[in-house]
């Protein structure tokens, strides 16, 4: 580099790092290589089946008569048919139950969760505590059939908790407690086995993030306990309460084999649909109506996830 001293005079100073800088620029940076994985599992299990069910929604395959072979082929058109019927009769139903039952799952384990989760961090034990988040870590991830076969075996028609009340205080869980696994009710109280703890898993990190010096300075401006958790503590855990109530209803929502073994057919959901359409029990020109009550789940999940994210990323301001 030059540069002018004096009249008449140049001093020529090195440029700082020299062919070391210029080979740091010219490296190419590789540590993107390492979410190759990532993306590839994305792509494959995530991406690509959105597609095919989105291109499968809107495809109707009817088998014509060949006029040259007098033979049946299958003949491939494109139409709104099929996402048009998941709208009517059986499919209405089922697409009804499915957000009104995970909705109010929701809900009921969203408030449960919380105090649950409050209670044991101002409990001052740790190993109540420790107990308790071994036991949600496990319970969160219990379902499918082992979970309806646990409550068939204990809260059934032949139970043991059933045959348990009815024999010695001769209470029946059916007629009295009017608790039936074949009910609303009944697949309300095994989805929320596993909500609840879900829930308990999700908001205990952001009860751990209320400073205590909140609270400090709340009640040393004569602020109580009440007016501190409705204008602090409330306000900054409210997105993530309201982005839990969104994971929770996707995870009911998205529940299939627990309800499947637990009601089958008698209480339509959505999941149940799809496996009913993929199992053949459709009409001639329905085959592709599974992909459309998919592609109905996809556009009901996806919204909620985006938004779930959005309510986590404001969170994290907060309570960094």
């Amino acid at each position: 580099m030059v540069t002018a001293t004096a009249p008449g005079r140049t001093a020529v100073r090195p440029v700082s790092g020299g062919a070391a800088g210029v080979s740091r620029l010219r490296r190419p940076r590789l540590g993107w290589l390492g979410l190759a994985p990532y993306f590839l599992f994305v792509g494959l299990f995530l991406l690509l089946p959105v597609a095919v069910i989105l291109f499968s929604a809107f495809r109707r395959t009817d088998r014509v008569r060949d006029p040259v072979t007098q033979q049946f082929v299958g003949r491939t058109s494109f139409t709104g048919e099929n996402v048009t019927r998941t709208f009517t009769g059986i499919y209405r139903t089922s697409l009804l139950n499915s957000v009104e039952l995970s909705a109010l799952t929701a809900v009921v384990a969203g408030v449960v969760g919380v105090l649950l989760a409050h209670a044991v961090l101002t409990s001052r034990s740790g190993v109540l505590r420790q107990v308790v988040t071994a036991a949600a870590a496990v319970m969160a991830n219990f379902g499918g059939i082992p979970l309806a076969f646990l409550f068939i075996a204990t809260i059934g028609n032949a139970g043991t908790l059933t045959a348990l009340l009815q024999d010695h205080l001769g209470v029946s869980v059916q007629d009295d407690l009017h608790l039936r696994l074949t009910t609303v009710g009944g697949i309300c109280v095994v989805y929320l086995y596993f909500l609840i703890p879900l829930m308990v898993l999700v908001v205990t990190p952001a009860l751990e993030g209320l400073k205590p010096q909140w609270a400090e300075a709340a009640g040393n401006l004569g602020a109580s306990r009440r007016q501190y958790w409705r204008l602090v503590a409330g306000p900054v855990l409210l997105p993530t309460f309201l982005g839990s109530l969104l994971l929770l209803f996707c995870s009911a929502f998205s529940a299939y084999a627990t309800a499947n073994a637990l009601v089958g057919q008698s209480f339509p959901l959505v999941p149940t649909q799809i496996a009913n359409v993929l199992s053949g029990n459709v009409l001639s020109g329905q085959e592709n109506l599974g992909a459309a009550l998919a592609l109905d789940m996809v556009v009901v999940v996806v919204p909620l996830t985006l938004l779930y994210l959005a309510l986590q990323r404001r969170t994290t301001r907060w309570l960094a």
